[in-house]
């Protein structure tokens, strides 16, 4: 019964980390309907940064998000307003070949400066963890999925309370009648693209100390992103919440009670079951009227 427990434990707090990577994605994807290819490269970039902040100045990774956070949003919408509002008037298709092209040189220009090998940082609670009897609670796992709670939970007040919240869910479902009320759709399209960008920074933090990472492992962020988006439903914060958490909790329950080899097949089993079964996801609503919903 222990090991139950421990593993549930252990799969909810991974899964709340998959969710924060998936936050940016989620926006893009199911908000603007763009697949943003360069979605994992922005991710591992944010870890970058957020490893130098540690590196040099020995800032906390979580706390270096917050600096982090300001560059990336800038950059968000400089590649927007350079690169996917122009070719969205051409052809929107032509954005998913523009976006891979700008994780790939992103791949080499953090190659070029950080060299192929793995980074990692290792904050004063890297190794701590919080014992409850015969259980354990890593305090890395623990605060990584904190702060996706927080991410969560502020994307989704600033969604269903703010004005910009209100324009995006204009913009998304109706934007001609949008533009009736004084909405412009490109310009909530680029505020957009800023915050996913920008949001990268608490998933690239988490990164920095859960895991090893090199400038080539954006490819397998972006697919577990795409994973939870998918499971979750295209444009649904909380939605992507939750589907992390399924996520992280059936890859624990893989790797404890069957095998570690199959608990990389996790993510492409249950898009396939969930395309299957519900193909809009599974937590979100069929006709998408709330774009936060």
């Amino acid at each position: 019964m222990t090991e139950l427990v421990q593993t549930l434990i252990f799969g909810i707090l991974i899964g709340g980390v998959y969710a924060l990577m998936a936050t940016g994605l989620t926006l893009t994807f199911g908000v603007m309907k763009i697949v943003n290819m360069a979605q994992g490269a922005f991710l591992i970039v944010s870890t970058y940064l957020c490893y130098a902040l540690w590196q040099h100045f020995g800032l906390d990774p979580i706390l270096a998000a917050f600096l982090v956070m300001v560059p990336m949003a800038a950059l968000g919408l400089v590649v927007y307003k350079l690169v996917i509002e122009r070719l969205e008037r051409i052809d929107p298709g032509l954005t998913i070949v523009a976006t891979f092209a700008l994780a790939l040189i992103a791949e080499a220009f953090l190659a070029l400066i950080w060299g192929p090998d793995q980074k990692t940082t290792t904050p004063a609670y890297f190794n701590q963890a919080i014992h409850l009897g015969p259980l354990v609670i890593p305090r890395a796992q623990f605060y990584g999925c904190l702060l996706a709670i927080v991410i969560t939970v502020v994307l989704q007040v600033a969604i269903k309370r703010t004005w910009l919240g209100r324009a995006i869910t204009a913009a998304s479902e109706n934007p001609e009648g949008a533009r009736l009320i004084g909405v412009e759709p490109a310009r909530v399209g680029a505020w957009i693209f800023a915050i996913a960008t920008g949001s990268t920074a608490f998933g690239g933090a988490a990164l920095s100390f859960l895991y090893q990472f090199t400038p080539d492992t954006q490819d397998f962020w972006l697919g577990l992103a795409l994973s939870v988006v998918i499971v979750g439903g295209l444009g649904s914060v909380p939605g992507a919440f939750a589907a992390g958490l399924l996520l992280g909790l059936a890859e624990a329950l893989t790797t404890t009670y069957v095998s570690v080899r199959w608990a990389t097949a996790v993510p492409t089993l249950l898009i396939l079951v969930v395309l299957t079964i519900r193909p809009q996801g599974l937590f979100t609503r069929t006709t998408r009227q709330d774009a936060g919903s």
